[in-house]
């Protein structure tokens, strides 16, 4: 019989003005408790996984596609300014007012939101409304994956280092970035999420 296991958290998008996009999930409920990891692409396409330890690793690998995994302390803090810290990463992003489509998200009742047959429903709007985005697909190994957003704010600000040169400016996440079924929003911003992934 398939699993489900919920993913309850922040995802936050960021593209650069070096061409480096880099997504940040920072989980405060999992299956095996609170933990932070990162994703990264840079101007030419490699894709990097940063993980904290093998297990958040092992389960990440399995749904998502990378050309590089590093296994390195991960560390997340700040609420509307956030500072990602890793060996190799990092990051401050300054997070902003809540936007419109935040705005209508907050009005959908969470249970109803963050349930698999409503982020089912929603998915061709999504594709419409947020070019790369979408809210069900199927992952690795033939697993599915459902995201249920509850709000979005925006991101004003972007600095930091990516192994030690600089990132630039905060610009669009464009190209969508290549790491599953779904980018984040091209307009940088945080997600509050329920991520519900089914793997057998």
């Amino acid at each position: 019989m398939p699993i489900r296991e919920r993913f309850t958290g922040q995802i936050a998008g960021v593209g650069s003005s070096s061409g480096v996009r880099v997504v940040v999930g920072r989980w405060a409920s999992s299956p095996w408790g609170p933990f932070a990891d990162v994703m990264i692409e840079d101007a030419t396409g490699h894709r990097v996984l940063l993980a904290p330890d093998e297990q958040t690793r092992d389960f990440v690998v399995a749904t998502y596609t990378f050309d590089e995994v590093v296994l390195e302390p991960v560390s997340v803090s700040g609420s509307q300014e956030w500072h990602v810290s890793t060996p190799s990463l990092d990051l401050l992003i300054h997070v902003g007012r809540r936007t419109a489509l935040g705005q209508l998200l907050r009005a959908v009742p969470p249970r109803i939101a963050t349930a698999p047959a409503w982020c089912a429903a929603v998915d061709p709007v999504a594709r419409v409304a947020l070019r790369g985005v979408r809210t069900r697909g199927t992952a690795g190994q033939g697993r599915r994956e459902w995201y249920g957003a509850t709000s979005v704010h925006q991101i004003t600000a972007l600095a930091g280092s990516w192994r030690g040169e600089p990132l630039g400016a905060l610009a669009p996440v464009d190209p969508p970035c290549r790491f599953g079924f779904s980018s984040t929003p091209r307009r940088p911003s945080v997600t509050s999420v329920v991520t519900t992934v089914e793997r057998s």
